[in-house]
């Protein structure tokens, strides 16, 4: 390889976004076809396919490529997630509550998954998340997380690194060294974890570990401060003290180093340039420069820094290894085109349905509430609003919460809020409230990158002013913390997820019982 081709392998770009506008992978391939034939970079990450149409697209791309292209992608509930007609798995939180079945379902997801995202022509999952949320305020990780323990969030790591790999997916653990308690969103501004090194070596340190233990084949870095690992202040993603002393030399982990997105403000305020900032990355240990948005300016800056004498060949050398390692791991004796077993999607999503119903957990009945009666919901009227904090281009135009409740509670009225919803829509709600039977309140708070956590003040008032009327039901449609606000409810419920099979698993209980 020249020294450019040697750069450009350590350089992974998008393919498809989810961020406004919204691109589809089939939209945006001849502008990364164009990009490859100018560098050829070592691989990407596939944000917005399908499951019917992607793999023709990655085998046209593959064939413009000498050397093949590492695809991975973030696949944390499933390949569905980023592939459309494939399997959605709820949140990991949903999986952390599943008591002794846990280790079995994650196993069981994370192969089903791997096997769907192989099907297309992935061969990474940015996956298990490793953080253990430690703060249950945490905006950006939150039910992303397995859980709030180290010990019981590191063994479910491990079970999905190895159902992954027997489904044939190469697995990164994310975020090291943890990003389980803070309060910040790196996608906005850089967090600072205050912790000091004996904390974190029981605590965010544990799954990580146990990840290397289990053969983990990448590390994704934090976009965080940890002064307590490296005094500089530097996010762990720029940190040789992190990268290096800690993971390599303390925990053992040979593998491959990548950053979380480069797009995110934590690392980009801090690294405008994308030539200096790739160089920093690079010579602070890190093997692939994941999602930079100029990558011809990432490679270019890596060249320059070579031949100046500012970076060592060496050091650009050994993480081309590493790339190629994987590629010699996700591709064996085959090559980069799509695995042509279709796999049995009928079965991975029943197996999603079975776990969301699981994972429902009804932190509260009410006396003589739950279930609910239909015949009283027709007879005397149920009223269930959505509550939604944000809304995505990519939402739906209803949530599939009401056409479960129309099929459970004929008769019943559904309404959605979000953030743009008006004070006189509320109203008008609270008065429907007033005359129905039951009211169901199913709130969403999940983490999303650059947007608030929680209710928004309008939302949280309307919640209180309806929860202590009999017949109110609230149910957590993600974190079971918004449900600490309003203890005076009877019912309260939480399926620690907001995906359709969590949305529906929330009817059937209501409807059914646990």
């Amino acid at each position: 390889m020249t020294l450019r081709e040697k750069a450009a392998q350590v350089v992974f770009t998008r393919l498809g976004s989810n961020m406004p506008p919204p691109v589809t992978v089939a939209e945006d391939r001849d502008r990364v076809a164009a990009l490859l034939d100018r560098c050829p970079l070592g691989g990407l990450v596939l944000f917005n396919g399908d499951l019917a149409t992607t793999p023709a697209h990655l085998e046209a791309l593959q064939a413009r490529v000498d050397v093949p292209l590492l695809v991975a992608a973030d696949i944390e509930r499933g390949a569905g997630q980023q592939l459309r007609g494939a399997t959605v798995f709820p949140h990991a939180r949903a999986f952390g509550a599943l008591g002794e079945e846990a280790e079995a379902a994650v196993e069981a997801a994370a192969r089903a998954t791997a096997r769907e995202a192989r099907a297309a022509g992935v061969h990474i999952t940015f996956g298990p998340v490793a953080d253990v949320n430690l703060d249950p305020h945490n905006p950006i990780i939150a039910i992303r997380a397995f859980g709030e323990e180290p010990g019981a969030v590191a063994r479910l790591v491990q079970a999905y690194v190895r159902g992954a790999r027997a489904g044939g997916l190469l697995t990164a653990a994310k975020h090291f060294p943890g990003h389980g308690n803070t309060r910040r969103d790196s996608h906005a501004e850089l967090p600072v974890v205050t912790s000091g090194r004996d904390t974190l070596l029981r605590t965010d340190l544990v799954p990580f570990r146990a990840a290397i233990e289990a053969g983990v084949d990448l590390m994704m870095t934090a976009h965080v401060a940890f002064p307590a690992l490296d005094p500089s202040g530097r996010p762990a993603t720029a940190s040789r003290p992190i990268l290096h002393d800690l993971l390599r030399d303390e925990l053992g982990f040979d593998g491959a180093v990548i950053t979380d997105s480069l797009l995110m403000g934590a690392i980009r305020d801090a690294y405008p340039d994308a030539g200096a900032q790739a160089v920093a990355l690079v010579q602070a240990g890190v093997d692939i420069l994941l999602d930079q948005p100029d990558p011809e300016g990432a490679v270019d800056g890596l060249v320059r820094a070579v031949e100046e004498g500012r970076l060592a060949e060496a050091r650009l050398e050994e993480a081309v290894g590493r790339v190629q390692r994987l590629r010699q791991r996700a591709f064996g004796a085959g090559g980069p085109v799509p695995d042509r077993a279709v796999p049995d999607l009928p079965a991975h999503q029943a197996l999603a349905r079975r776990l969301a119903r699981r994972a429902v957990h009804v932190r509260a009945a009410g006396t003589g509430l739950l279930p609910l009666d239909p015949e009283r919901a027709a007879r005397e009227g149920m009223l269930a609003v959505l509550v939604q904090p944000h809304r995505s281009r990519l939402d739906p135009p209803e949530q599939p919460l009401g056409a479960a409740l129309r099929a459970a509670f004929p008769g019943v009225t559904y309404a959605e809020v979000g953030p743009e919803t008006e004070e006189a829509r509320y109203r008008a709600l609270a008065q429907q409230a007033g005359s129905a039977a039951y009211v169901l309140l199913a709130l969403v708070v999940k983490p999303a990158a650059w947007h608030a956590f929680g209710l928004t003040p309008r939302q949280q008032r309307f919640v209180a002013s309806l929860a202590a009327r009999p017949g109110v039901v609230l149910a957590a449609l993600g974190s079971p913390v918004v449900l600490e606000a309003f203890p005076q409810a009877a019912a309260r419920l939480c399926t620690y997820s907001d995906v359709p099979v969590s949305q529906e698993a929330l009817v059937a209980v209501l409807r059914e019982g646990r």
